[in-house]
């Protein structure tokens, strides 16, 4: 039984969206249906696959469940969290049960048979904001995701004290300079050894954070960083 990750899918297959991702470079050629079959070349159903953001591009969970519905049709158990695009993302009450082989993590965890997955969207480092958004509006931001974090961090350590923790976050949480942050700290603090992550495509994929850093092995998964192949975890 495997743990596999991979993030930033960028599904649009429902009728009212048109986002070509190809525009973006050859790596986005075709990818939906090269994440198909290298995902069902690799992935048992006994396996669990973890899709940390940007899963869909959908504005609703209406709009978005033709693309659920793809990543529920693969083989293996889904483990999914939000990324920023994710504007479809709804209240776990809306969410829940939509899909059978699919699970949702907001300030909680999954527990597998031999690992435990928790983790949160997280946000711009202290000191940088999106453009719609002034520094100290995103600095809120920030301290909510890290508060989610400890949270979900926690509820893992509930429910397997003996299995591994892995945290999942959409933004990176230390960057390319390897300077720790409150993200980082936390799992130091909090005795987390493995991070996956996404967000980061093109050239700054160059010069993503992967390895071991104080202890803590972080991997970058996002679709293209893995050429539409879900990367083993465990």
């Amino acid at each position: 039984m495997s743990l596999y990750a991979i993030s930033d899918l960028h599904l649009s297959f429902a009728d009212t969206i048109e986002k070509p991702m190809d525009v973006f470079g050859p790596e986005w050629e075709n990818h939906a249906e090269r994440l198909r079959a290298a995902w069902i070349r690799l992935v048992k159903d006994e396996d669990t696959v973890v899709i940390p953001g940007d899963i869909s591009w959908g504005m609703s969970l209406e709009e978005a469940k033709p693309d659920l519905a793809f990543i529920d049709a693969l083989p293996g158990k889904k483990v999914l969290l939000r990324g920023n695009h994710d504007y479809w993302w709804a209240s776990m009450k809306k969410m829940r049960g939509l899909f059978k082989s699919i699970e949702f993590i907001q300030n909680d965890a999954y527990e597998g048979d031999n690992f435990v997955i928790c983790g949160c969207r997280g946000w711009y480092f202290p000191g940088t904001a999106p453009k719609d958004m002034t520094i100290e509006e995103s600095e809120k931001i920030y301290r909510r995701e890290l508060l989610r974090m400890e949270m979900s961090i926690e509820a893992a350590k509930k429910l397997g004290t003996n299995k591994e923790i892995i945290v999942a976050t959409h933004y990176p949480p230390i960057d390319k300079f390897h300077v720790s942050t409150e993200f980082s700290n936390l799992f130091d603090r909090m005795g987390i050894k493995k991070v996956i992550y996404g967000h980061l495509h093109g050239k700054r994929v160059e010069t993503a954070l992967e390895g071991e850093i104080d202890g803590i092995y972080y991997t970058l998964v996002s679709l293209d960083r893995l050429d539409a192949t879900p990367k083993i975890i465990i």
